[in-house]
Parts: structure tokens; sequence; C-alpha cells
């Protein structure tokens, strides 16, 4: 398959090491994909699903003690233990291969050695990198050829060239006890061993796309970040492209993929979704930052994802997917899931292949009553969405406007606004936070800071990840991309939502790009530029304008709590804090005083 030197070399170290009966190099053609289908489903390792309702679907169940990340075992190992950071899980390098290679000593004995040659990102494109991971789970081969572009292909590109990211991952026992996720960023190496969990194990996602492609961004001038990108269409058919961020539970994906009110549709308003989670970005010839979405696929969260909260995911579902960890209707062999709709299925098995029964759902024990697991997923393939952009698998990337960070703040931040330069964009992005909810574990209402989402995800030291924002701004200079931050979840003093969020949040989308192209107005607040209300489209939209005033209110008290709690946030980055902001939060405090 390959005459590249250092990719032999390491794949016999890696055989002698686990001691497989076979070898298969995945060449990503359908005809051996195929037969790995059928082999996973004649060992039971998948079912195959109705054809007919959802052709080439099929069901993964993972043991019920492997069905999340994990981020306890997660470390990231770098020869200098500060390198990785006060946010990071660390091991000395020395220590962690010794003991990763003797829990994965021999493990591959019986099972077939499967290498997987795959690019992130179009193959050939000058955004993209490539990885090879070997693993003994067909799950995963099947999994990386969806989120991934594999075969024959990508290793012609590499050649004989050293560039490529190391990932070995072994199911061991799925013992919880030995279970680890670590990263070598210094080596361009990923392992994971005692899961077969679609997150700790397919080493195209996080691991390598985030955590790894984060401290090559760092070491070689470009950025890997945790955002959605999608192109917004106006009726010129114009399309301009905006990079989002945000933390878990504020609509990031319903985001990616979304669909303008009806009033909008009707003028000729569009959205292209490129991305759902990650995106790459590099300065292209012109001095502009481009992105491209590096994974070929979908790893989403299936419950609650329905036609209303997001019709385009739903529809990516509908063929060639693999589903893990739902519920199995058996009077029609098909899917289910909880907020898919208000029919559970009276015959049905749950997550685990229990018979289920839907009456005894208790939502305070999810996990245990549930017919779909609560971190149930899907794995769908990218075209499949009706939505995906021409600009999606053609490598050159797109050129972004804004880039937006957002968060689940019932009080604090307003609807949307502009930060005032790029530095400024870099501190509200650094004291990014959202507020728990009920559905989380832990209290209700308790900030949580989560730097640009990257916090279990950034490969080094945050402090450094921030330096390296800082630096790219500078090469960037007045070609940078605008900053914004974004809040759907303002609340009245009942605890209600004052914006109705999902399509509708294509008008605040309109403003950020209006902003961009010097069309729109703006106020200028302590924290930075904030619309006039009346450049907010409000038409066809039950909201009246005093209402709409009210979520774009800055409120002198609660950001002078916000400012002290930033204060106490940057304390963990110690003198690795880039000096710029501290000198942001010193203005924003100046700014506060001013009101």
């Amino acid at each position: 398959m390959t005459e590249n030197k250092t990719v032999i070399k390491w794949l016999d170290e890696m055989k002698a090491l686990l001691n497989p009966d076979k070898v298969m190099w995945i060449d990503g053609s359908e005809s051996q994909l195929d037969e790995l289908r059928k082999e996973a489903v004649a060992t039971g390792e998948m079912l195959k699903l109705n054809e007919e309702k959802l052709p080439g679907c099929y069901l993964h169940r993972t043991k019920p003690n492997d069905v999340a990340r994990v981020e306890d075992r997660t470390f990231i190992c770098t020869s200098d233990k500060d390198n990785a950071g006060p946010t990071n899980n660390w091991c000395d390098p020395k220590e962690m291969y010794e003991k990763l290679y003797n829990i994965a000593r021999g493990s591959y004995k019986g099972r077939t050695m499967y290498i997987i040659p795959y690019s992130m990102g179009p193959v050939g494109s000058p955004l993209a990198k490539i990885g090879i991971e070997i693993t003994d789970s067909i799950y995963v081969v099947l999994n990386m050829s969806i989120m991934t572009r594999v075969g024959n292909e990508v290793l012609k590109v590499l050649g004989d060239s050293n560039d490529w990211v190391r990932g070995l991952h072994a199911k061991c026992d799925v013992d919880p006890e030995n279970r680890y996720i670590c990263h070598f960023p210094e080596d361009n190496t990923i392992i994971s061993v005692n899961s077969a969990y679609g997150g700790n194990v397919l080493l195209g996602k996080k691991c390598f796309a985030l955590r790894i492609a984060s401290y090559q961004g760092w070491k070689e001038g470009w950025m890997a970040e945790h955002m959605l990108i999608l192109g917004l269409q106006n009726p010129k058919g114009e399309i301009k492209y905006v990079a989002a961020a945000f933390p878990s539970a504020c609509g990031k994906t319903n985001l990616a993929m979304l669909i303008p009110p009806e009033y909008l549709h009707k003028k000729g308003y569009k959205v292209w979704t490129v991305g759902d989670d990650i995106a790459w970005m590099k300065i292209g010839p012109d001095g502009r930052l481009y992105a491209i979405n590096p994974e070929n696929g979908f790893f989403g969260v299936a419950p609650g994802t329905n036609a209303h909260s997001n019709f385009n995911a739903l529809e990516s579902t509908k063929k060639n997917t693999i589903f893990t960890n739902v519920c199995l209707n058996l009077d029609d062999n098909t899917v289910w899931w909880e907020g898919l709709d208000n029919n559970p299925p009276k015959n049905a098995l749950n997550w685990k292949g229990e018979p289920w029964d839907y009456t005894k759902y208790d939502k305070a024990n999810k996990v245990a009553t549930s017919g779909a697991h609560p971190n149930s997923r899907f794995t769908a393939p990218a075209k499949n969405c009706p939505c995906i952009s021409d600009e999606f698998d053609k490598g050159q990337g797109v050129p972004i406007s804004a880039i937006i960070f957002g968060g689940r703040r019932a009080k604090c931040t307003p609807l949307v606004y502009q930060s005032k330069d790029w530095v400024n964009g870099v501190f509200v992005g650094s004291a990014m936070a959202s507020e728990t909810t009920a559905a989380a574990a832990g209290a209700v209402g308790v900030v949580r800071r989560d730097p640009m989402a990257m916090l279990p995800f950034c490969g080094y030291h945050m402090g450094d990840y921030f330096a390296h924002w800082l630096e790219m701004g500078e090469k960037l200079g007045d070609k940078a991309p605008k900053i914004f931050n974004v809040n759907w979840f303002r609340t009245d003093d009942d605890g209600n939502f004052l914006w109705p969020g999902y399509g509708d949040n294509a008008r605040v989308l309109n403003w950020i790009v209006d902003r961009c192209e010097g069309k729109a107005d703006a106020v200028e607040t302590a924290i930075g530029y904030v619309p006039k209300p009346e450049d907010i489209d409000l038409t066809d939209l039950d909201m009246d304008i005093d209402t709409l005033k009210s979520i774009l209110e800055v409120d002198k008290d609660v950001w002078t709590k916000e400012a002290a709690e930033i204060e106490e946030h940057y304390k963990k980055f110690g003198d690795r804090l880039p000096k710029e902001l501290k000198e942001q939060l010193e203005n924003l405090k100046s700014n506060l005083n001013k009101m």
C-alpha cells in the first residue's frame, strides 16, 4: 500500500506490540467496506436496519460502561508539564508510553489489525492533514470511513513525508479502570485503549482535529478551532461565511444547519453548511482567513434532534448512517430516541438491547429509563445534509468574514454585540461562559468558563493558545474577521426565553454580516458595539421593540460581577496569560465605572 519508510517502521513496531492474527489495509473501496459491514452484522457488532425506511443504516451498542468521552482519562503528554497547562491532565510521555504499551501488548491476538489511512479535509487540500489509525474494531473502520476521507488516495498524497499523525486504538477488554485516551503532540501520536465509544476511538475526531491540530496550528501558524462554519446567502446570491464557537447545549449544530424563517426565506436568504463542529483556518494568499471543515461527516447527539429542532440534521441520518446506543423499534426495525417525536415505540429494545417500556420513563433517571442513551449518537455522511455547501469538498477553504462566540446566559450577555477590535475579541472568547441547565449535572445556573469552547480540546497551555490568537490577529491586520458574541438565552424573571432562537437567529446573522460590510450602525457600550434595536429585523416575529431593547441592554451591576469572575478565571493561567488580556480586563472595569 505504501513505501513510506516512516509508516512502515511504525506499523512494524505496532504489529510486534499488538500481535494481530491478520492485517487489513483499508483502501476506501465500497466493496471492502460492504464486506466489513456484513462481517459486523454476522458477529453481532452491528445490526442492519430497515432497508426501505433507512437504507444503508446500522445500529451499534457500546458497553454500558463506555458511552461518552472520558475527560478524567484524557491526557496531554508533553516533555515539560507546564506546556500542557492547567486545564489538561498531564503525564510524562515516557511513563505514559510504557503504561499504554503494557496495556495494549498482545491485545490484537485473535483479532484483525485494520490500518486506516485518512485525510482530515479534502484529499490534497493545502489546509488538510493526514493520519493513520490502527484499530481492532470494524465499528471504528466504518465510522472513520464516514467521518474522514479514507483510502489509497490519501497514501499517494502523503508520499514519503513524515508529516502524519500516528493513531493506535486497542479495544483490549473495554475496562474503565485501564481506559486512557492520550495525546503526544510533540510526537504527532494518539493512543486510545480500553474504549470502543466513538468520541474516544475515532481518532480523527477531537483527538486529532482539535487536540493535536491545535498544537500543530500553534507551531505552524494556523488555527484548529471547535467551530461550525456556515455561509449566509442574501437575496442577491452573495454568500458570506462565518465561524462560530459555542459550549455544549448552546445550539451549535442547529445554527450550522439553520433554516431561515419564512419571511427571510421568501426574500431569498439561505444558509449553507460547511461544517457543524470543527474549523481549520489558515491565512490565504490574499491575506484573509480561510477555513475548511476537516471532517467528512456528522457525529451528532441523537436525543432532541427532530424535524423542528434541526430538520437538516435529521434528514442527514436517513441513509448510510450508523446509530449508536439508540432505541430499536422491533415492529419495523427502525430507530427512535427521546425528542424524535411523541410516538415512542410500544415494542422496543432500549440502548442496552433490553426490552423497553416507554411508560416507565423517568426524566430524573434518564440513563436507566430512557430508550436511547442521553449521549446516543448518529454518524452521518455530510453529503446527506440538504443544505451542505458547494464549497464543502473543494479544499481551498472559504473566506471568514466573522467569528462568533456564544454561551447560555440568563441575564448577563446581550442578544448580540461586536467586539471593539481583534484583541478585544480574543478577550471576549477567552472569557466565554455558559450557565448550567437542569439537564446538566450539579447546580442550575452555575457559570462555567469555556474559552473559545476549547477547554477540553486545547492540546497545549491555554495561555499560549490565547497568545497564538493574538499573533494571528497581528498577521491578519485589517483583513481579520470581525468578532462577535451572541446569546440566544436571555430570560425574563420567570425564566422564560425572550428570544425565539432556532431559525430566527438568521435575523441576528444578517446584522452581523451587515456590520462586517459597514452597512449597519451600532451603539458603543462598555463591552462592545450593540445593535440599534431598529436594525434587527422583527418582521413577522411576535416580539415588540421594547422586549428587543431589554435583551440588548448591558447591566452595569451584572457586568461588574462578571468582570470580577473573569479576573478569578484568569488567575489559573499564571504568567502565561498575555498582558493584552489583562489590559482588556482593566479596560472593561474602567468602562463599567464610567456607566
